[in-house]
């Protein structure tokens, strides 16, 4: 879950002026990956809290000393850990010279945001340029739309075999021989291994040759065949990987594959929905396995768009640190309570959102399904009957927001000395009944694992676990064979790790 803030307070240790925090209530959670699952909060002139601070000393101006100011002030008062950190305590500032030491203990601004950070804390963040930490928000990067996992070629081994689980239309790799169920275990005629493989998939080089394997017995084994893969600056993800009317007895099943929740493709999204309700849906399922989270809004109309019953009620609340719970509480109560809708928020042009009034719906998961996703599960459980079906989910129930070095509040204008913005966790975020804790993960009601050797066709009523689905809506289940040989555990995933965000944007006082 992740919360990117747009506007926020810049204290102005080396300006020598009294600060103001000025929130613009508009948020958006993404995919809590590095959450990474989060929220996004823009703070506006006609929405603010404002709250006046103590003067600051001034001291001589250095480089990371500035930057070091705009971290500590912004995680002192945002962060959910900050009374669990002893450096964040309040009174760090209250002596200068104490204040100023704790500034020079880290010279590298990314070691002093890393020794702020709780003992417990996977997914807050700084990027020193903000620009990229924007894009990633907005599933924009430079990718060749190849999607995968990777995972151990055999139990007693340290090399590393990847298999792809799906690929971004009109991207480089939908242009080449290579789909869905493939395996490579090679990148530049170089083996994969724990060691390398990091280097090998996920550097700055924009051209690799992946080095194809196949299944030979239920083994991996290298084939002659190689596919040559080109990053696209600045590429474009589209979430709504596959969406289809399944005609399956007398049932009419709307299928939604969705992988990731960006507001870029709102419109796309309640286009989908408006096809199901035309068409009269009996049934649903929503196919998260490979959605590590996104923005809340977005959440917040697919839940209403499943729903329609619900208009106004609560679909989530927030909790953030005492001082911002406090803060938030006096000044905009209603901010903490994010309601089920019949429109997006848009002041310009809101579009009305389609309801299916489902009484049930069906979900696919896996290890992979994060932030926002889970969200979307946890935050219909107390209105509607959901059914899990995969594997269990991440377990990321916070948020955070991003933050960015204002020296100007009114203008927005960012320091020009440095780009540096961070990414913290600020909150946790409940259903309605208060339930948040899901740290392990969302446990399916059917667990069933993918299978690496049988992957199926996206869409397909044959695919494993998507059959599987089909089959307990038509009151029948049966058992989903496995051919692996051996119980893998999936490798980190850097790309999956940037995207687990959840940001929310766009809430308005009443």
């Amino acid at each position: 879950m992740e919360i990117k803030m747009m506007n926020y307070f810049k204290k102005g240790f080396f300006f020598n002026y009294k600060f103001k925090i000025i929130i613009v209530i508009n948020m958006f959670i993404i995919s809590c990956s590095n959450d990474p699952d989060d929220y996004i909060i823009n703070f506006v002139p006609d929405n603010t809290i404002i709250v006046e601070e103590p003067e600051l000393p001034t001291i001589e101006n250095s480089a990371f000393l500035e930057i070091n100011d705009f971290i500590w002030e912004n995680l002192n008062q945002y962060y959910y850990w900050q009374a669990d950190v002893p450096d964040l305590s309040d009174e760090k500032e209250s002596n200068q010279t104490t204040y100023i030491e704790l500034l020079n203990s880290k010279d590298n601004p990314k070691e002093f945001f890393e020794s702020l950070k709780y003992k417990d804390d996977r997914y807050s963040s700084i990027n020193e340029d903000y620009k990229e930490l924007e894009n990633q928000l907005q599933g924009i990067s430079a990718s060749n739309g190849l999607e995968f996992q990777l995972t151990y070629a055999c139990s007693t081994c340290d090399e590393i075999v990847g298999y792809v689980t799906y690929v971004l239309p009109n991207s480089n790799a939908s242009e080449q021989d290579i789909k869905r169920g493939d395996f490579f275990d090679g990148v530049n005629n170089t083996k994969l291994t724990v060691s390398n493989y990091v280097d090998l998939l996920f550097s700055n080089k924009l051209k690799y040759t992946l080095n194809m394997a196949q299944v030979d017995n239920n083994t991996i084994v290298s084939s002659n065949k190689t596919v040559q893969l080109t990053k696209v600056e600045n590429f474009q993800e589209n979430p709504i990987q596959f969406n289809k009317i399944l005609n399956v007895q007398d049932k009419k099943i709307g299928y939604l594959m969705y992988t990731r929740f960006l507001s870029s493709y709102d419109e796309e999204l309640i286009q989908v929905f408006n096809d199901f309700s035309d068409n009269n849906i009996t049934d649903l399922v929503i196919d998260l396995r490979y959605n590590p989270g996104g923005q809340v809004n977005t959440c917040i109309y697919l839940a209403s768009m499943i729903t329609g019953q619900f208009v106004g009620e609560v679909f989530s609340k927030e909790i953030w640190n005492s001082k911002m719970n406090e803060l938030i509480k006096e000044e905009y109560p209603q901010r903490l309570e994010n309601l089920f809708t019949d429109k997006t928020d848009s002041e310009d042009n809101p579009i009305s959102l389609p309801g299916l009034n489902m009484s049930e719906v069906y979900f696919i998961t896996s290890q992979s399904t994060a932030s926002a996703s889970e969200l979307l599960i946890n935050g219909l459980k107390p209105y509607i009957n959901v059914i899990q079906i995969g594997d269990v989910t991440l377990g990321k129930n916070v948020g955070s927001i991003t933050l960015y070095d204002y020296i100007d509040n009114n203008s927005l204008t960012k320091n020009p000395n440095h780009n540096y913005a961070m990414q913290p966790i600020v909150l946790k975020i409940a259903n309605s009944e208060g339930n948040a804790d899901f740290v392990n993960g969302l446990l399916p009601d059917k667990s069933i694992k993918e299978d690496k050797f049988n992957l199926g066709i996206i869409g397909d009523v044959n695919e494993p676990i998507l059959s599987e689905t089909l089959s307990r809506i038509n009151g029948s289940s049966k058992k989903v064979k496995t051919l692996d040989t051996f119980e893998s555990k999936l490798l980190f995933n850097p790309n999956n790790s940037k995207k687990q965000i959840m940001y929310v944007q766009g809430l308005k006082k009443k």
